[in-house]
């Protein structure tokens, strides 16, 4: 039993990986869309994004992201595994006994709150990096995007710098920017994300079937994967304004205070903005997430048989 339960961490990590390449430019293009200015529509963002910061600009940050949500994704998958396990122990006195909707939801729910804990300083540094612009710089300090000879300095060298910085200027409570619009995005996220796929990939296993093949693990993790970040959205966005907040200027004092600004200046559409993005970009990154996840926790675990 304990060496399945490191082996849940082990495959998330791994799932973890494999979603950082494939999703981080979509990733780039929707926190830009969410906590920029001057994009307009998606297709705009990523003509202006390539026009100019080349290819480079669509990786930008990426660095940081591919070793913290590796790791931030195997605490995931392996808090989720446990406290299902766990609950399935407590209720039916088997660890492996098919978890009900209900066990499905608390350990979601468990997971999204618990997950904040390492997620939201990468987040906060992976979108501190990635909104390192020209034009994010000029909307937030007040100056004409088209100035000739504008140039600013941007703040931030690299992760390690960023999140030095951080402590030095705002303390260790500024690596926690934007927590509690994270809490609010994750616990309903995670609901929607591993809900969904558990069901769908029952459903669509052929019966007969011990363990899912990787097309439904494809599938469905991808098909949970867009319905999970269409519908987080409206908080994602409050969440990257505030961990976007903060370089050279204190635009919001908190969560309710993002959301009346935002709302006031921009209206209700501003909560959907990234929408398209966030559901697009959701079905390829979650389904090489699971695939990755489901693949190598196989692999482990035939291993551990092979060599007990």
């Amino acid at each position: 039993m304990g060496s399945l339960q490191l082996d849940d961490f082990v495959a998330g990590w791994v799932g973890g990986a494999a979603a950082v390449i494939v999703g981080h430019p979509l990733d780039t293009v929707k926190t830009r869309l969410q906590a920029g200015q001057g994009y307009g529509t998606t297709f705009n963002c990523v003509l202006t994004v390539y026009k100019n910061e080349s290819i480079t600009g669509f990786f930008k940050g990426m660095s940081f992201p591919l070793v913290s949500i590796a790791i931030y994704n195997s605490v995931v998958f392996g808090v989720f595994s446990n406290i299902q396990r766990l609950i399935s122990q407590y209720r039916y006195a088997n660890p492996n006994h098919p978890p009900a909707l209900a066990d499905l939801a608390l350990a979601s729910m468990a997971t999204g709150a618990v997950s904040v804990g390492i997620g939201g300083p990468v987040d906060l540094v992976k979108i501190r990096l990635q909104m390192q612009t020209q034009t994010f710089l000029a909307a937030n300090l007040g100056l004409k995007q088209r100035t000739t000879g504008f140039s600013v300095q941007t703040a931030y060298r690299g992760p390690v710098h960023c999140v030095g910085s951080i402590l030095r200027q705002e303390g260790l409570a500024g690596l926690y920017r934007g927590s509690s619009a994270m809490i609010l995005r994750d616990i309903p996220g995670y609901c929607l994300y591993f809900i969904p796929y558990t069901f769908l990939c029952g459903w669509i296993t052929p019966e007969g079937c011990h363990s899912p093949s990787p097309f439904s693990v494809w599938m469905a993790g991808g098909i949970a994967g867009a319905i999970s970040w269409g519908t987080a959205t409206p908080m994602d966005v409050v969440k990257s304004r505030l961990q976007a907040d903060g370089v050279y200027l204190n635009k919001y004092r908190g969560v309710i205070d993002c959301i009346s600004q935002s709302y006031h200046n921009e209206g209700l559409k501003v909560f959907f903005r990234g929408f398209t993005v966030n559901a697009v970009r959701g079905f390829p990154m979650s389904a090489a997430m699971f695939l990755g996840y489901e693949l190598s926790l196989r692999a482990l675990r035939e291993q551990a048989e092979a060599n007990p």
